[in-house]
């Protein structure tokens, strides 16, 4: 499976599904209510990776049903056919949403996720199908198909999780002081200017605004952008990546598609140098 999936990432055949159709997710996505509800910007963590265990349970639970329930359980594991394509619909458009954020290796990988996960879809309907038509037969034998298509989209999407680290907040790891530390003369920051220093090995973003220094953790939540590249404007900072947008006061979030919002340092000036120190 893995010498599969490298193969996956190293070949360009993908880029040319997944480039125009980025572009478009890109522009259907922009509204900030769109982005925010699909990145999950709400709940504090990625919407989609919830989303997904709706269609995995409920098509899972209806292959038990199949396999061991009888024609009593006929019924019962149409029922949860139908709940799981329901539930395919926001889970594929969070999906969408995040993927849309990727390039090169990840993209690909999400390619190939986003077509398993389409073909079973395509199978649990025509498994629904052939069961309100009382066939119940093919509609066991579709619905298996689907179980093993939608299992293999899982294990690229944890693969996209875990090993790409796709949609994991780049700042957790981070080791941020909690005491006061020295990371730049005061005169180095100048007014409306952000530069990026080292805060005992931490990247911080310092800003100077009305005469007033304000930190964040440099390392932007969502991707890895770096913050001291972005526009400020308004008490805010907006990634040049993907466009994350934070207010410096708190670095909580104004637009996804970040879902964590940034962390914070204090500032003070202590003869010519600055010093900060993690709020949280």
């Amino acid at each position: 499976m893995s010498t599969l999936i490298e193969r996956l990432e190293n070949s360009t055949a993908p880029d040319a599904v997944a480039k125009p159709l980025q572009r478009v997710v890109r522009r259907l996505v922009q509204p900030r209510w769109v982005r925010n509800t699909l990145s999950g910007t709400f709940l504090g963590h990625p919407l989609h990776p919830a989303l997904t265990d709706v269609p995995i349970g409920t098509w899972l639970a209806a292959a038990v049903l199949d396999t061991v329930g009888g024609r009593s359980a006929a019924r019962g594991a149409a029922l949860l056919v139908g709940t799981g394509i329901v539930a395919a619909v926001p889970t594929a458009l969070s999906g969408l949403n995040d993927w849309s954020d990727t390039h090169g290796a990840a993209s690909r990988v999400g390619v190939a996720h986003a077509s398993a996960n389409t073909v079973a879809l395509a199978l649990y309907g025509a498994s629904l199908a052939a069961r309100a038509r009382c066939r119940r037969g093919p509609g066991r034998a579709l619905g298996y198909a689907g179980l093993a298509a939608v299992l293999s989209g899982a294990s690229l999407g944890g693969y996209l999780a875990y090993t790409q680290g796709i949609n994991v907040n780049r700042t957790a790891f981070e080791h941020r002081p909690t005491t006061w530390t020295p990371v730049a003369a005061d005169g180095d920051v100048g007014e409306g200017q952000s530069v990026r220093v080292d805060a005992a090995g931490a990247p911080v973003m310092l800003h100077r605004s009305d005469g007033n220094l304000q930190a964040l953790a440099a390392t932007c939540t969502h991707l890895g952008g770096p913050l001291e590249e972005g526009e400020v404007k308004d008490g805010c900072v907006t990634c040049p990546w993907h466009g994350s947008t934070f207010r410096l006061e708190d670095g909580s979030i104004v637009r996804g598609p970040a879902s964590a919002p940034q962390p914070t340092y204090d500032t003070r000036v202590v003869d010519g140098r600055v010093e900060v120190r993690a709020t949280r």
